[in-house]
């Protein structure tokens, strides 16, 4: 049975820019120099006028834009004017930052053009920690960074400001104690699990397998307007059509990706090799439930501890995350 596929994507992510300033161990991408696909996939941009032209066709629908995926989005030299003019059509805008290159002037501008959220990969509550994560030590800085845009967010309520943990043997340990330091000080935490080898290493699933929730909601645009089936796909090896040429509306509805959608509802996992052996499907579904002026929403692949204090600068718009709202299936 087919599922209903919306007109337009409810999330959007554009990888505007494959450069960082991090080569973390557990990065698909950044992490190991020595991949044959490093080479021709790095140090690309997204270029204005072509952004532009997504943001046109998706002004209707004002999905959730999400400027970047494996790559930090603060490497983009033109990272400003693509953010005005993603913010110029009204639609909801969330990162994720390492924060190496939040300075004051950045956070500024963070606060004055509205974005609705940011989240910073903190990863660990030690430096000796955080160096077999990251590979630097400088835990230091991290935090200033956050504490840098919530001094110049002040009362605002915008933009919504968490971190993240990605769980891994290394850092795993620390869990509870990045919880309990950072719960107090932040809008919002998510801890997840890491992605290794066409999986989650510690999810645990439960019940039928569905399709999933991904490919009705989200759009992954790579910098050469190449659509991915999902951001997991780190080097765009499926891809499912380019919007540059063919538009956002023709690639969306397109053979490629009806395609892919109608193996997952046939139950097809295995004629799909990134989709064979993942478990984001499950990640759909949560649980939820409110302790100590915390709602806490679990599914299998994250954790969110929302403040209740802080819920009023989360909206419907912020759809593609599971802080208080389940992505949209």
């Amino acid at each position: 049975m087919s599922l209903p596929v919306p007109d337009l994507p409810k999330r959007v992510l554009l990888d505007l820019v494959t450069d960082c300033n991090l080569k973390c161990p557990m990065c698909v991408v950044h992490g190991d120099p020595e991949d044959p696909r490093y080479k021709d996939y790095l140090k690309k941009s997204m270029p204005l006028e072509r952004a532009k032209k997504i943001l046109d066709e998706l002004t209707e629908a004002r999905p959730l834009v999400m400027p970047g995926m494996w790559s930090e989005p603060l490497m983009n030299p033109q990272f400003r004017e693509h953010v005005t003019q993603i913010k110029a059509k009204g639609f909801p805008l969330a990162m994720n930052t390492n924060g190496l290159k939040m300075n004051r002037s950045m956070a500024e501008f963070i606060v004055a053009i509205g974005f609705d959220s940011v989240f910073f990969s903190v990863d660990a509550a030690t430096p000796e920690t955080l160096e077999k994560v990251r590979g630097i030590k400088r835990l230091d800085l991290l935090h200033k960074a956050v504490e840098l845009l919530q001094e110049v967010r002040g009362s605002r309520a915008k933009p919504r400001i968490g971190v993240s943990m990605t769980l891994q043997p290394v850092n795993r340990h620390e869990r509870e104690e990045f919880v309990a330091y950072w719960v107090p000080r932040v809008d919002a935490v998510r801890i997840g699990e890491v992605w290794e080898e066409g999986k989650f290493s510690a999810v645990q699933t439960s019940g039928p397998r569905v399709p999933c929730g991904a490919l009705y909601s989200t759009l992954a645009v790579n910098t050469n307007g190449n659509v991915s089936i999902c951001c997991l796909d780190s080097f765009n090896g499926t891809s499912m059509g380019n919007v540059f040429e063919d538009g956002v509306r023709k690639v969306w509805h397109g053979p490629k990706l009806t395609a892919m959608r109608r193996l997952h509802e046939e139950g097809k996992w295995d004629k799909i090799p990134l989709c064979k052996n993942c478990d984001r499907w499950a990640s759909y579904k949560y649980e939820e439930k409110v302790e100590n002026g915390v709602l806490i929403r679990r599914c299998p692949e994250y954790t969110y501890y929302n403040r209740l204090d802080r819920l009023e600068n989360w909206s419907p718009d912020l759809h593609g995350t599971h802080e208080v709202q389940a992505v949209p299936a």
